[in-house]
Order: structure tokens, then sequence, then C-alpha cells
């Protein structure tokens, strides 16, 4: 079956275009109203105020419309294909010679159109937005935004672990800003997992590939000794660079793909739990995939009882149809992570189920 747009399709994507932005919307503003009340328990922490909850939530926005859209679409879907069964006018266009596979098609060609936009907006306004967020409430409630992100930072390069008490951005010799972390202290763990040594700086400053520490005291550890050096400055070569720093510290699941993409390098590289970042990474991947079996799952029901039930019964179709989406796309997640399971066969097993369930409710409409 060759997709050619018709005028029918052009209808049909319309309808359902409507519906699923209506929907979308309603969502949108239930969830916005509750991100603004949850961000109320930081009002009067430091400089933070109503007007800051507001814009942090407005910061959001995009996330959140991301996290909501596979909801909305399979709702959305329903309400507009049973829109048109209500009407018969699904009856009339089967009347024309159209096929349910057709029908379904247009409303595929729609979702995906919008969920091509939804993933471009998570990984650019979305990532960028939350980040912003963050920045504003770190620097409203700990008077600057670096030294509210790295405030008692731990990171790990190597055999070697890193900790700062707090960080500050200031301007390099080139005019753009550096990261400096105050209160630097550098332990160093020999062949045995044993502390070799203890290296503690004023501060570190980062440029290229390595950290320039100031003011530095460094303690060594022998099987019968202690030695102590102090150097005024000493560069500590580092694939540890801010960009890496920042992504250790951000929520995986309000990361973009190239942030999770580093997170994930650094943490193989150093040898550190990455499932938790892969987890999130492969779930943008299989994203479009989730939202369209999902809503073609759900059309099906559009060819038969919906023509005789009204909005109620073809919103409680979709919020049982997503929830119960969601809730296997849990189950097989948490089953990935404790039986240790590549996360892309755990996130293929529900798309995969939702179109068997879509394929066969098809062969029983048309028997």
């Amino acid at each position: 079956m060759r997709f050619t747009p018709r005028i029918h399709d052009l209808y049909v994507g319309k309808v359902v275009l409507g519906t699923v932005l209506l929907v979308w919307a309603v969502l949108l503003g239930l969830d916005v109203t509750n991100g603004i009340s949850g961000q109320l328990r930081d009002v009067g922490r430091g400089n933070f105020t109503f007007s800051h909850a507001i814009v942090f939530t407005l910061y959001t926005v995009p996330r959140r419309a991301y996290t909501l859209f596979p909801t909305a679409a399979v709702i959305g879907a329903l309400m507009g294909l049973g829109q048109l069964a209500a009407s018969s006018e699904l009856t009339a266009l089967r009347a024309l010679g159209l096929s349910r596979r057709r029908l379904s098609l247009s409303v595929a060609v729609t979702l995906a159109i919008l969920t091509a936009g939804m993933v471009l907006c998570m990984e650019t306004a979305g990532a960028w937005g939350q980040t912003q967020a963050d920045n504003l409430k770190a620097a409203a409630k700990f008077g600057n935004v670096a030294r509210g992100m790295y405030a008692g930072l731990w990171a790990r390069e190597g055999d070697t672990f890193l900790n700062a008490q707090s960080g500050d951005l200031v301007a390099g010799a080139d005019g753009n800003s550096q990261l400096q972390l105050q209160d630097v202290r550098l332990y160093q763990l020999d062949a045995d997992g044993r502390l070799a040594s203890i290296t503690h700086a004023a501060n570190a400053v980062h440029v290229t590939d390595s950290w320039l520490l100031r003011n530095v005291t460094r303690t060594t550890f022998a099987p019968r000794s202690v030695q102590q050096d102090k150097l005024p400055q000493e560069n500590w070569p580092s694939k540890l660079d801010p960009a890496a720093l920042a992504a250790t510290l951000g929520q995986p699941r309000y990361m973009s793909a190239a942030d999770l993409s580093r997170s994930i390098d650094y943490r193989t590289r150093n040898s550190l739990d990455a499932r938790d970042y892969e987890e999130v990474y492969w779930g943008r991947w299989f994203y479009p995939i989730n939202v369209l079996a999902l809503c073609l799952a759900a059309i099906p029901f559009a060819f038969g009882s919906l023509r005789s039930g009204g909005m109620g019964k073809r919103l409680f179709l979709g919020i049982m149809f997503a929830l119960a989406f969601w809730l296997l796309q849990l189950l097989f997640g948490r089953m990935g992570t404790a039986l240790r399971l590549d996360y892309r066969l755990a996130y293929t097993a529900t798309p995969v189920l939702m179109l068997v369930i879509s394929y066969w409710l098809f062969r029983r409409r048309s028997s």
C-alpha cells in the first residue's frame, strides 16, 4: 500500500491533530499547575521567591510537554477517531473504499510528525530549559550558580577521587569563563586499593586537558612513613572537564541524549555503574517507536464499539491503554535492570507486544 496524501487523509489528520493538541494542552496545564505548587515549598529559602517558582516551571514546559505527549497522543487519537465514528464519518470513508489500514496510516503519519517535533524539542529546548531552571534555582538559593552546583562535589578519574567544597566561574586569560573549584582534595589509590596520597589544593582551574592546582599540599603514604610536600602550583592531567562534571550532576531523565552519551562514556571509563544513564538513553531512542506502537494498538477500538460510545468511553479507553503501556514499559525496564539485560531488548518488548495486540484486533474487526 503506497501512501500518497489525499483530501481524506488531510481531513482525518486534521481532526486527530486537533484532539491531540486539545488533550495535550489540558494535561500540560494540569502538570504545570502541579509543578508550580511543588516549587512553593522552596519559597523563602535564600532569595527564592514565588516569581522564581513561576519562571522555574515555565523553563520546564518543553520537558513536561515531551513527557506527556505519548499519553496525549493515544487519548487524542482515540477521541478524534471516536468523534468521526460517532458522526458516521468513518462509516462513510469506509464506504468509499478506504481500508482500516489506510485510515490508521493517516493517523500514524500525523502522530509521527508530532513525535519527531517532540524528539527535537527535548534534545534542544527541553534539556536547555531544564538546565536554565536548575541554574535559576541554584542562583536564587545559593547566590551563585556554580557554587550551588558544585557544592560538595565528588568525581572519579581512574584511581583518583576528587572532592571539591564549592565552585566558581572566573574570567580566563582569553576572556572566557573558566570553572574554578575551591578547597580541592585528590585521593589517589594504589594498585591494591590502598590510599597512596592525598593532594590538597586551595583551588583548581581547568585548562586544556588538565587542571591547574594552586597552593598544593601533598601527603604521600609509604608502608612505614608519611611524607608531605608543598608546591605553589601543579598540573593534574585529566579528561575530567567541566562538561563531564556537569553531566554527572544532572538527573539522567532531564538530560539530552548527547549529555547522556558523555555520562555513559565517563562512567564506563572509570568502571562506574552507568545503567541508570543507559536506561534513559535507550528510552530516548525508543520514544518514537513507543508512541506509534501505543497509538496503533488503540486505533482498532475506533472502528467498532466507539461508534456507540461517548466522550467518557473514549477517554477511559485512552487512559487505560496509556496506563497499561507505561506499566509494561516500567516492568520490562525494571526486569532489565534486575537481570542486567541489554536495555534495547527490554524496550523492544513493550512496542512489539502492543503491535501484536494491534494486529490481532485488526484481524478480529475484519473477520
